[in-house]
């Protein structure tokens, strides 16, 4: 949109404004095509049975595009062409417990959609000799088949900025005091040190989190059965450190998915984690994971959720609390029963 084709080029100015204008007029489709981006996200994360703790998206205001195509960098625009230029119209953020938990969901969506780009801030950060501004930045694009399934996006790219909690809260704080803020020159140096500083300490933090979650995924034994709760379900808790003893390369689900897979454990009559093992012992785990195809190891209820479909078959399928995904459920089946 710089110029018309044998014309001048347009001022930067006239450039920003058209394009302004243009962005206004799509902004309405592309606040429904984020929303769609992040259903389409949560639904990939959940599928593989990844924990994370949220997942948001918007659609660029139409100031904050104003202002980002109006940038100048030594009197040149930085996005001479802002339509095509400007990768963050829609944008995606995953907040994640652990740094594992980052690589895995970003290897996730790789294995879902075309990445046009990947940048580790954080490891660029770090190869500079300092601490700060960490998160993992994928530009991505849906595959011409599922473009078909999810129209509303379409072929427009996605920025996904996936960080732990502990990394957006620094981001966010950064953020709030360097660019919403005014930081007076005598503080300027002062604040550069204290933000470096707590990214440092930050960093250690979400190294002793990870250590923790390594100690919850070693192998531990059954608790012994002891005095009958009202419940008649096995506690989340226990099904985490057995699936955490099972598949000890799995990543950690949402806690919140332990207890619905409690619940789909109760519907096959299993209320204990002794008939749990003896009824998914047959099961070749590994066979199961090289019939459904996995690039990187599912999240540990995911992982049992494979199993008791390949145990049970049409039964599990027809589980009542399987009832909003029996369509998904069958495809499975029918997949690890093709790659026989």
């Amino acid at each position: 949109m710089p110029s018309s084709r044998g014309s001048r080029p347009l001022p930067h100015q006239e450039v920003v404004r058209r394009a302004t204008q243009q962005y206004a007029s799509l902004h309405p489709k592309l606040r429904v095509a984020a929303e769609e981006a992040v259903d389409l996200v949560v639904g990939i994360l959940d599928d593989a049975g990844l924990n994370y703790l949220t997942v948001t998206g918007r659609a660029k205001s139409v100031e904050s595009f104003a202002d980002k195509a109006g940038r100048l960098r030594d009197g040149t625009p930085v996005y001479p062409d802002p339509m095509s230029d400007i990768g963050d119209v829609i944008g995606l953020r995953v907040i994640t417990y652990v740094r594992s938990d980052v690589a895995a969901v970003a290897q996730l969506l790789a294995t879902e959609a075309v990445v046009l780009d990947d940048r580790d801030m954080g490891s660029e950060t770090a190869s500079e000799g300092r601490w700060g501004y960490a998160s993992r930045h994928l530009q991505i694009q849906l595959s011409a088949e599922d473009r078909k399934a999810h129209p509303k996006i379409g072929d427009r790219h996605v920025q996904v900025q996936i960080r732990t909690v502990l990394q957006h809260a620094w981001a966010e704080f950064e953020h709030d005091i360097r660019y919403k803020g005014t930081v007076p020159d005598e503080y300027r140096s002062d604040f550069d040190r204290r933000f470096s500083l707590a990214a440092g300490l930050l960093e250690l933090a979400d190294l002793e989190f990870s250590a923790i979650r390594e100690r919850l995924q070693r192998p531990v034994h059954a608790p012994s059965s002891g005095d009958p709760e009202v419940d008649p379900r096995i506690d989340p808790r226990e099904l985490a450190a057995f699936l955490a003893g099972q598949y000890a390369d799995a990543s950690w689900s949402r806690p919140e998915h332990y207890a619905w897979m409690s619940g789909l454990v109760l519907e096959l009559g299993i209320t204990s984690l002794t008939e749990l093992a003896d009824a998914i012992r047959s099961i070749d785990v590994a066979d199961v994971d090289r019939r459904m195809g996995y690039r990187n190891p599912p999240g540990a209820v995911r992982r049992l959720d494979d199993v008791l479909l390949v145990a049970f078959g049409e039964r599990y399928i027809d589980l009542h609390d399987n009832s909003h995904r029996v369509d998904r459920l069958k495809t499975r089946l029918a997949k690890m029963k093709s790659a026989g």
